[in-house]
């Protein structure tokens, strides 16, 4: 499975805020901690202070807020859209998109479950 880009999205993606722990491979002391914009059995979107460069593979751990077990999977960076700074006192941040590599398939199928749920109760992410 391959996400190809913002406009042929190949999975529904939900509008989900949950908690991202974000590790650059090669680079074990820069943790970043951050949230979802939303969320696919495929990949994230994340905001990011700093981007990180296309392609670069990353270590991801999720928290889906369900009680279940935090998601510890590899992803690689599939694409980056600066935002626009908003106020003069907050710096502009990035979009950017997670592809899900070498996740567990009872990982997968928890993420599709809770992508799912948001569907149905009107939080899908519409295409742009």
């Amino acid at each position: 499975m391959t996400w190809e880009g913002l406009n042929r999205r190949k999975f529904p993606r939900a509008n989900f805020p949950c908690l991202i722990k974000v590790l650059r491979e090669g680079s074990p002391e820069e943790v970043i901690l951050t949230h979802t914009e939303n969320i696919s059995i495929g990949g994230a979107c994340v905001i990011l202070k700093k981007a990180i460069e296309l392609f670069s593979p990353v270590n991801i751990e999720i928290d889906l807020m369900d009680g279940g077990e935090v998601i510890a999977c590899r992803a690689k960076v599939v694409w980056s859209v600066r935002r626009k700074a908003i106020e003069a006192h907050k710096p502009s941040c990035y979009d950017q998109g997670l592809e899900f590599v070498d996740i567990k398939d009872e990982h997968r199928a928890r993420v599709g479950q809770t992508v799912e749920h948001l569907v149905r109760s009107g939080r899908e992410t519409p295409l742009r």
